[in-house]
């Protein structure tokens, strides 16, 4: 059974025409959104907006994280239009800032750091769009990581999730050492490039388990970081251990910017997604 969302976590602002539109348009290039996939509880007020956070290399994971609400299975083949189809849609909406990211592809052999490097080049030759990725770790496999470091995005999201202690459980098929290596890795192939990450709270951590976490993830070189409530997305999720406090949220917040990052988000409702080039521009 599901727990009852507390008042901060409701919202009333609907904005169904928006959602209508951006639908359309997404539809009519095949395209997806991880807005969509993951249940995303801002979707509306980012695409009324006009903001979406894009979704590569299919609707479909090969892993099976707990609290993940994106379809697992077996993908279908890439689509080798895909990065011109994602430039297009920017174009159409005119965004100075894209985010794009993907499920996890264990199947192909870099993992789609190709399709992800295509995809920021093809944006990139807009001139005047910056660019974030949200990639995953793609197996620990460097020379992807590199693939994805020369194609020269703004920003490079990994989230690091939950803590050590929960990954059996949440991430069954991740590492937390190799996710925290990755972040390290991006910088020391280019220091000059941001990167980012986050953790989604009340799976059943302790507060200092995710300040040793943030600690980890600071020595990391990672310049971002975003924190936020986790919501179950049906029964056959991992259940939702808590709800945390707007207070905590601010503490945490508070406990990280003074760690040294240069730009935080901590509230119940934050994802690594939402408002994401106001945390970049804020933060440069």
């Amino acid at each position: 059974m599901k727990k009852r969302l507390p008042r901060w976590l409701k919202q009333y602002d609907t904005h169904i025409e928006c959602i209508v539109t951006m639908d359309k348009l997404l539809n009519d290039l095949k395209l997806n959104t991880i807005c969509k996939s993951a249940q995303c509880p801002n979707i509306a007020r980012c695409y009324s907006t006009k903001t979406a956070s894009f979704l590569i290399l299919g609707d479909t994971c090969t892993r099976h994280c707990t609290f993940c609400a994106v379809k697992k299975g077996r993908p279908l083949p890439l689509d080798n239009k895909e990065p011109r189809k994602i430039q297009k849609a920017v174009e159409k909406l005119n965004l100075g800032y894209a985010v794009i990211t993907s499920p996890t592809r264990d199947d192909l052999f870099d993992g789609g750091a190709s399709q992800f490097a295509k995809t920021v080049r093809a944006i990139h030759n807009l001139k005047s769009t910056h660019v974030e990725i949200l990639i995953p770790d793609f197996a620990g496999c460097i020379k992807a990581v590199e693939k994805v470091v020369s194609s020269k995005p703004e920003v490079i999201n990994h989230n690091i999730e939950t803590i050590p202690r929960l990954y059996k459980k949440v991430r069954p098929e991740a590492n937390y050492q190799q996710s925290l290596h990755l972040l390290a890795t991006i910088k020391a192939i280019n220091a000059d490039t941001v990167t980012k990450s986050g953790l989604i709270l009340g799976l059943g951590e302790e507060m200092s388990e995710v300040i040793e976490v943030m600690r980890s993830i600071r020595e990391a070189g990672c310049n971002l970081l975003t924190l936020g409530q986790y919501l179950q997305p049906s029964l056959e999720h991992f259940p939702v251990a808590r709800y945390v406090p707007p207070e905590e949220f601010s503490t945490l917040g508070s406990i990280a910017k003074s760690m040294g990052f240069e730009g935080v988000v901590s509230s119940p409702l934050a994802r690594s997604s939402f408002q994401a080039a106001e945390l970049y521009y804020k933060a440069h």
